[in-house]
C-alpha cells in the first residue's frame, strides 16, 4: 500500500513538471509571433541595400532647414518684442525720474488723493530723508535719544528694559524672528547683487569665483524704530577668512524695506585707546590686566592703554604690573599718567584723552571693573568713528555690547 502511494506521488510530480514546460513553450511561441518584424536591410537607410535615393535625403535636408528657419524667425520676433518693451520701460523710468526731480525742486508738483506709484516712492524716500538714518537730529536732552536694540541669528538684546532684568530675549518671539530673518535676507540680496552706486567692489573667492555671502556670515545687527517715520536696520557681515566687514543699512518706512547704503569697512588699522582712571584698587587692576593681556595683546593687537592714576599709594605696584606685562608680552603701547590729587573720574578721562597726540583714534572710556572680549572691540570699531568717544561704565553681560557716543565738540 505505501509503495503504490509513492508511485502515484512520483507520477503526479512529473505530470506537473511537464505541464510547466508546455506552458513555457507556448509563451515563448507567443512572444515570437508578437515581436515586430525587422528587416536587416532597412535598419540603416543608405548603408545596406540602398533603399533610399538622393531625392529622399534632399527632401529631408530641406525639411530640417525650413524647421530651423521658422524657429529663427520666431526668436527674432520675440527679441524685437522684448526690445520694444524695454524701450517703453526706459521711457517710463525716465519720465518718473523727471517727475521726481521736478517734485524735489518744488516745481509743478501737487499731491492728490489718487497718488501714482511714483508718488508713493517719493513719499517713502521723504521718510528716509526725515529719519536719522542719514543725518543726525538736534535733541533737547539725552532722554530724547532712541536706543538701538542689537540682535544675532539666535538672540535679541533689548535695552528698553534697562538693567533691572536680563536684556537677552531667548527664544525670540515669532513675529520678531520673522521680521529679522526678512531683514537679513534683504541685506544678503544687497551684498550679493550690488548696485552701481554701492561703495563696494566685487570680490573673488580663493578659486576665482564670485564671493557669495549667506546667513552664516551674519555677525550682528542693530535696529530702532522712530514711531512717526519707520525702522532703521544696521547689518554687519563677514567671511571667516577675510578681514573686511560688509555693512548694509536698510530702512522700513512703514512699508517695504528700502536700501539706504551698502559699504565695506576695513578695521585692520583702527586703533582703540582704552583710558582707565584708577586710584588704589591694585587688585582689581591685576584682574583687568589679565583680561587685557588675553584679549588686547594676544588677540586684538591694535590697542593702546592709558592709565590715569590718582595719588601716590599703590602707584609703584601699578608701575610694576605694567612693566611685568611689558617684559612678558613685549607690549609697549601704554601710557601711565600720575596725578597727585583726589580721585575724580571725569578729570581722569579728560587728562587721559588729552595725553594722546598721535592723530585720530577711537577712545574707549573704561572702568577697571569692566570685562570685555575681542568681539566687543570689533563692535566698537564698527559702530564708532574717530573723533567720537566710547563710554562704558557698567558691566557687560555675555555678548552684549553697549556704547554711548558723544561727538568731540560736546
Amino acid at each position: 500500500m505505501p509503495r503504490r502511494g509513492l508511485i502515484l506521488h512520483t507520477r503526479t510530480h512529473w505530470l506537473l513538471l511537464g505541464l510547466a514546460l508546455l506552458c513555457s513553450l507556448v509563451l515563448f511561441m507567443y512572444l515570437l509571433e508578437c515581436a515586430p518584424q525587422t528587416d536587416g536591410n532597412a535598419s540603416l537607410p543608405g548603408v545596406i541595400g540602398e533603399n533610399y535615393g538622393k531625392e529622399y535625403y534632399q527632401a529631408l535636408l530641406q525639411e530640417q532647414e525650413e524647421h530651423y528657419q521658422t524657429r529663427a524667425t520666431s526668436l527674432k520676433r520675440q527679441i524685437a518684442q522684448l526690445k520694444q518693451e524695454l524701450q517703453e520701460m526706459s521711457e517710463k523710468m525716465r519720465s518718473l525720474q523727471e517727475r521726481k526731480n521736478v517734485g524735489a525742486n518744488g516745481i509743478g508738483y501737487q499731491s492728490n488723493k489718487e497718488q501714482a506709484p511714483s508718488d508713493l516712492l517719493e513719499f517713502l524716500h521723504s521718510q528716509i530723508d526725515k529719519a536719522e538714518v542719514s543725518i543726525g537730529a538736534k535733541l533737547p536732552s539725552e532722554y530724547g535719544v532712541i536706543p538701538f536694540e542689537s540682535f544675532t541669528l539666535m538672540k535679541v538684546f533689548q535695552l528698553e528694559m534697562g538693567l533691572t532684568r536680563h536684556p537677552e530675549e531667548k527664544p525670540v518671539r515669532k513675529d520678531k524672528r520673522d521680521e529679522l530673518v526678512e531683514v537679513i535676507e534683504a541685506g544678503l540680496e544687497v551684498i550679493n547683487n550690488p548696485d552701481e552706486d554701492d561703495e563696494q567692489e566685487d570680490e573673488e573667492g580663493p578659486l576665482g569665483e564670485k564671493l557669495i555671502f549667506n546667513e552664516n556670515d551674519f555677525i550682528e545687527g542693530y535696529y530702532r524704530t522712530e514711531r512717526d517715520k519707520g525702522t532703521q536696520y544696521e547689518l554687519f557681515f563677514k567671511k571667516a577668512d577675510l578681514m573686511e566687514y560688509r555693512h548694509v543699512t536698510l530702512f522700513r518706512p512703514f512699508g517695504p524695506l528700502m536700501k539706504v547704503k551698502s559699504e565695506m569697512i576695513d578695521i585692520t588699522r583702527s586703533i582703540i585707546n582704552i583710558i582707565v582712571p584708577l586710584a588704589e584698587r591694585t587688585e582689581a587692576f591685576v584682574q583687568f590686566m589679565q583680561n587685557f593681556r588675553d584679549v588686547c595683546i594676544h588677540q586684538d593687537k591694535k590697542i593702546h592703554l592709558t592709565v590715569v592714576y590718582f595719588g601716590k599709594e599703590g602707584l609703584s605696584k601699578v608701575k610694576s604690573i605694567l612693566e611685568s606685562v611689558t617684559s612678558e608680552s613685549n607690549f609697549h603701547n601704554y601710557t601711565l599718567v600720575s596725578l597727585n590729587e583726589e580721585f575724580n573720574r571725569g578729570r581722569g578721562l579728560n587728562v587721559g584723552a588729552r595725553a594722546w597726540d598721535k592723530g585720530e583714534v577711537l577712545m574707549f572710556f573704561c572702568d577697571v571693573d569692566i570685562y570685555f572680549s575681542a568681539e566687543f572691540l570689533n563692535s566698537c570699531r564698527l559702530n564708532a568713528e574717530p573723533g567720537f568717544w566710547l563710554l562704558a561704565r557698567f558691566w557687560l553681560w555675555n555678548d552684549l555690547s553697549v556704547s554711548i557716543r558723544f561727538p568731540d565738540h560736546w
